[in-house]
């Protein structure tokens, strides 16, 4: 009210200079998709149609202000106005944002939030619909952000325990040592002064005025960019941007742009970095000064040329890591422009504690080898060839690209000052670069690139070696000792793996025409289901189910199911990893593994004329896998450099635990202790994995832009053409699975981080999830009012957590398994009142029906995110597994499309009554090991 007054008394001063846009400045044309504008007061705007998924939008509204711009007495507070941004304005009430959102079928988190960062502001709204009223709210409510915010003091007070939570929360080791390796290379300059989470004294202590100081001064119009993307019509929406945002004025002068200060010069140095709970890692980096120039096709040419010499090196670098005995865990090469203050570029390695001289030796002497011998033609053209084709696939998807992923990117644009160049114009452009680009020119400007300030030798630990920095130097100058030669000449590779024998023969079809599937046998028992879709162009989604997940592994001992990433980076008998990312280097596909309860799972993503190769792909994993005992040493290495990690912050031991003993402590859902994971052998993974993978039955589903006849033709080439699988054989004797019995005292762990930290989790079970499919929904619903009011009260009105989060874990694959939990990070002061507002919270969900909005408000979203998801082929996949088994997950679907709007206020109250009873819960708790 205060900012709104004098307003009114002051006159209004002319606006500054509004930032071009980039295309103004460039040889580059912008995406013609792109409706650019700029208003008279200064504040642009970019509109786009976009109907993927239709009727629906996203807004970006984008404040070129952020933690660079704070005084020394502000340190944390363009953050902090962006979570005033929510607490009322002239229009809005204190918190009536969120809940106006909730009402038009927004969540808060996923589909209504903001960003700070050095340079920009960003608010972000995805919009479930396009009506005009749900448009109008969404202008509106940036409309009240960017020159009504009332920025009242008490909300202001209310609020410094949930930033004091988020810093807590971010205050990593990690992130500590990050902060600690980024002030380094860029010492001199101001970014290593303005963190955006600021100071805690600052943060703790300043006056609401320094606040309302800095929303006048930098919330301008002509640093503001309003971005919407979706199905809108632009001419309408241009209108309504222009009758909502032209009175938009300022009362103060622009203030002088900050002092960013100068890049130190620096010659060779060597530093140390220790923090306890860190990994081990080195690093070698040059810095020079940001260019600070116009995008242009010359300097995308620049680019390009540098980024693909550094790509050979990360190549280099990845086929090391992948070889018995390696030097490191893993490697990178690549450079960056980093905030606008520095063109950084490094050499990187994460290696065991007692390792770190061999792995500095070893990114030391293939640094120079690169920039002594330079790049082959060959490896040169391997690089050009997997980036066209990545060029290419974005290309022919351009048109039902996501509405939400175009809006953060031309965000992204504006935040880098760059042309936003539409996908088409992107590959003509690099295919005009790579036409004249030779294997010397790239030489050349690899010798440039490592110069500069530098080289800036560090090392990350957890503890300082003896020596200290001393002891890098001296190992850094004995690998500098060490001649390097050219490297020889890779063998050319040929995939192997296009014929599985004779096709399969299909011998069931059958079709579920309200839901667009076919579903088909083959005589191996091989199962398949199709849905085509056009929801992404050129787009194909493969999911392969084999059953026997961890349901069908031992339960009586530690299992190495953390060692599974092993199975996708050993290749196969005929191919390492390396061999096959080399042979597909022009096709795009992909594969994962991943282990469920009752499956084990490869995924693929790929484009639609390299759907064979995607399906010999994984075909080739199934027949044929390598179990190399070198890639598990280097997984199971990287899992015990990261053990301390999980224990040094309450979340990370959160995180380790909680699958296990929600489990009751089954070893197949517990997180292994540093024994257990030194314990085990390259055999033990093989012998766990390959008898599930090569023999149990096997199901295909398959989603995206393919017709039905391709698919079937393409699966029965591959995994059709297989030896018989095992019939799908549900196991009375499987070992049950339980959730935990309530606890009267909470089930505590212990982290050795800050002592000003703690986290919670409490749960109570439910059941599964297709039992009783209306439940499902009912609990759905009830966990998020229930998680709602703890907000309402723990983080908005106490201030006494950042990030509190609750949901119903309902199986598909356990019967009778499933539970309903909700999980904070707070301090140890507060867990005991946490745990009075639950029950109360809980016997009142019980005794008392919900009012209609509130019901509103926690369905709405639901339904609203469900649709959108049902509008990406990632849903199909995810819920058409075990769909010709088990009808009930055809039914789930079809109930889906109306299950939340079906839920009442007293089923809410009666599920809580059964299953949310205060006594019926399980309670854990991490604090300090300290204060325990």
């Amino acid at each position: 009210m205060i900012a709104l007054s004098l307003g009114l008394a002051m006159p209004v001063l002319a606006e500054g200079p509004a930032e071009p846009w980039p295309q103004t400045q460039s040889d580059l044309k912008a995406d013609p998709a792109v409706q650019f504008g700029t208003l008279e007061n200064g504040m642009r705007y970019a509109i786009m149609r976009n109907t993927t998924p239709p009727k629906q939008a996203a807004i970006r509204f984008r404040i070129g202000s952020g933690s660079l711009d704070e005084n020394e007495d502000q340190r944390g507070l363009a953050h902090f106005l962006e979570h005033m941004a929510f607490k009322g304005s002239t229009n809005v009430g204190e918190d009536e944002m969120v809940r106006i959102l909730q009402r038009k079928g927004l969540a808060f988190g996923p589909d209504t939030n903001a960003h700070t960062s050095y340079g920009e502001t960003v608010y972000s709204l995805d919009l479930p619909q396009v009506d005009a009223d749900t448009i109008s709210t969404g202008l509106k409510l940036m409309r009240e952000t960017a020159s009504e915010l009332t920025l009242n003091a008490a909300a202001f007070d209310r609020e410094r325990g949930v930033i004091l939570a988020e810093e807590r929360l971010r205050d990593t080791p990690q992130y500590r040592a990050t902060v600690k390796a980024m002030n380094s290379l860029m010492e001199g300059q101001r970014v290593t002064e303005r963190m955006p989470i600021g100071k805690t004294d600052v943060i703790r202590n300043a006056p609401v005025d320094l606040l309302r100081n800095y929303y006048k001064n930098n919330y301008r119009p002509e640093r503001t960019t309003l971005i919407v993307v979706g199905d809108i019509d632009p001419a309408t929406l241009e209108k309504e941007i222009r009758e909502r945002f032209s009175d938009w004025k300022t009362d103060t002068p622009a203030p002088a742009a900050p002092d960013l200060g100068s890049l130190k010069p620096k010659g060779e140095t060597f530093d140390v970095i220790a923090v306890p709970g860190t990994t081990t890692s080195v690093q070698i980096a040059w810095t020079i000064p940001f260019e600070d120039t116009p995008d242009t096709a010359a300097k995308r040419r620049k680019q390009v040329v540098e980024g693909l010499g550094l790509q050979v090196l990360q190549r280099r670098l990845s086929n090391m890591a992948a070889k018995a005995d390696a030097p490191f865990i893993g490697a990178n090469a690549g450079s960056q422009d980093l905030l606008k203050s520095v063109h950084f570029t490094a050499v990187s390695a994460e290696s065991e504690p007692d390792k770190w001289q061999a792995a500095l030796s070893a990114i030391d002497q293939e640094q120079r080898r690169i920039q002594e011998f330079g790049v082959s033609e060959a490896e040169l053209q391997r690089e050009i060839v997997a980036y066209r084709s990545m060029l290419q696939a974005d290309a022919a998807g351009a048109a039902t690209r996501s509405t939400t992923g175009l809006a953060s990117m031309l965000a992204g644009s504006v935040d880098s000052d760059q042309v936003f160049t539409s996908p088409a114009d992107d590959l003509a452009l690099f295919d005009t670069i790579v036409g004249e680009v030779t294997a010397a020119e790239i030489n050349t400007v690899l010798r440039q690139t490592f110069s500069g300030n530098g080289p800036q030798v560090l090392l990350q630990a957890a503890q300082a070696p003896e020596g200290g920095a001393d002891a890098v130097r001296q190992a850094y100058t004995a690998s500098r000792a060490v001649a390097v030669s050219e490297l020889a000449g890779a063998d050319d590779v040929v995939w192997p793996y296009t014929s599985f024998g004779e096709p399969g023969a299909v011998v069931e079809r059958r079709t579920v025409d309200d839901l667009g599937l076919t579903m088909v046998r083959f005589a191996n028992g091989v199962r398949l289901t199709v849905k085509p879709t056009k929801l992404r162009a050129n787009e194909v989604l493969v999911r392969q189910l084999i059953g026997g997940g961890r349901m069908e592994m031992p339960h009586d001992r530690a299992l190495p199911i953390w060692a599974s990433p092993g199975i996708i980076l050993s290749g196969t008998k005929a191919l390492d990893f390396q061999d096959i990312q080399k042979v597909l280097a022009s096709k795009i596909a992909s594969i994962d593994f991943s282990v469920g309860d009752n499956t084990v799972m490869f995924d693929g993503r790929t484009r639609t004329e390299d759907l064979a190769t995607q399906l010999q792909l994984m075909t080739a994993y199934t027949s044929d896998a390598a179990y190399r005992p070198e890639v598990f040493k280097r997984i199971q290495q990287a899992y015990l450099s990261g053990l301390d990690q999980y224990g040094a912050t309450a979340g990370g031991v959160l995180g380790r635990d909680f699958a296990g003993l929600v489990h009751s402590k089954d070893p197949r859902w517990t997180f292994p202790d540093r024994e257990q994971l030194s314990a085990a052998t390259p055999d033990g993974v093989e012998a766990l994995f390959r008898p599930l993978i090569s023999k149990g039955p096997i199901e295909i589903i398959i989603v995206g832009d393919v017709t039905v006849d391709d698919a079937i033709r393409l699966t029965a080439d591959t995994f059709g053409a297989l030896p018989e699988r095992a019939k799908v054989d549900a196991k009375a004797d499987q070992q049950a699975v339980r959730f935990p019995d309530p606890t009267e005292k909470p089930v505590i762990a212990t982290h050795s981080g800050r002592e000003d930290t703690a986290a919670i989790a409490v749960g109570a079970p439910i059941g599964d999830l297709l039992s009783d499919i209306p439940r499902a929904f009912i609990a759905n619903i009830s966990t998020q009012i229930f998680e709602n009011r703890l907000i309402d009260q723990f983080r908005i009105a106490e201030g006494a957590t950042y990030g509190l989060q609750g949901s119903a874990d309902l199986s598909r694959d356990l019967p009778g398994y499933g539970f309903g939990y909700f999980y904070l990070e707070t301090t140890p002061a507060k867990v005991s009142g946490f745990y009075q507002l639950f029950e109360k919270v809980a016997a009142d969900l019980g005794a008392n029906p919900v009012s209609d909005d509130e019901l509103a408000r926690a369905r709405e979203p639901a339904i609203e995110t469900l649709r959108n998801q049902q509008q990406a082929n990632d849903y199909w996949v995810r819920h058409l597994r075990n769909a010709q088994t088990d009808p009930r997950q055809l039914e789930f679907i079809r109930y889906s499309m109306e299950g939340y709007g079906k839920v009442t206020a007293d089923e809410v109250r009666a599920f809580a009554k059964e299953y949310f009873a205060p006594q019926k819960f399980w309670k854990f708790e991490v604090l300090p090991a300290g204060i325990r």
